[in-house]
């Protein structure tokens, strides 16, 4: 059985889900309200705010969706009561970022400036503390969408292995690769 689907979600008090025809779950909370389609054959028990995912037969599709969607509605009911945040930094001489309402413009080192429109759900701020490297926060209930939004930032400008110049995570470990050595008499 699969060690994660099997696992009860304990839902807060704040927290209600239903599931609507056509096997969508809605999650409703103080934040927001999230939604997701779930396979028809995954069904729901939901008992004295405990709520368990369960499939129908051990076929290996069944247990790869049971852990899925599981997964999935923890992250969506800790979305509605915590939310999520990642922290970006820009290393590289350079290297700035500036948010105006929900435009963020980035200039990474190219001949131009990059402008990227960043989706309603989420809020954008840039911060450039002094001495230090430019910092992009995004926040939102969906963390598949900051996911997704994040890896689109990151792949304006992938972090290089010899200076560790691009956009990285905040507390990233870059595997560095030593240059040239000197040349040999």
């Amino acid at each position: 059985m699969s060690r994660i689907g099997k696992k009860p979600l304990t839902l807060p008090k704040s927290v209600t889900i239903t599931v609507a025809a056509g096997n969508v779950v809605k999650v409703k909370g103080p934040k927001g309200e999230l939604s997701q389609t779930v396979d028809p054959d995954i069904t729901f028990k939901q008992e004295d705010g405990v709520l368990t995912v369960e499939r129908p037969t051990e076929q290996k599709r069944h247990k790869a969706l049971h852990g899925l969607y599981r997964s999935l509605l923890n992250n969506m009911i800790v979305g509605v009561t915590e939310g999520y945040k990642k922290e970006m930094e820009l290393v590289g001489v350079g290297f700035k970022a500036n948010a105006a309402g929900q435009v963020l413009e980035l200039s990474l080192g190219y001949s131009h400036n990059i402008y990227m429109v960043i989706p309603e759900e989420l809020k954008v701020a840039t911060e450039t503390p002094k001495g230090k490297a430019p910092l992009i926060t995004l926040t939102g209930i969906d963390k598949q969408l900051i996911g997704q939004v994040c890896a689109k930032i990151r792949e304006l400008r992938k972090v290089e292995p010899y200076k560790g110049k691009g956009v990285r995570f905040v507390g990233e470990a870059i595997r560095r690769k030593a240059g040239k050595s000197a040349a040999k008499k």
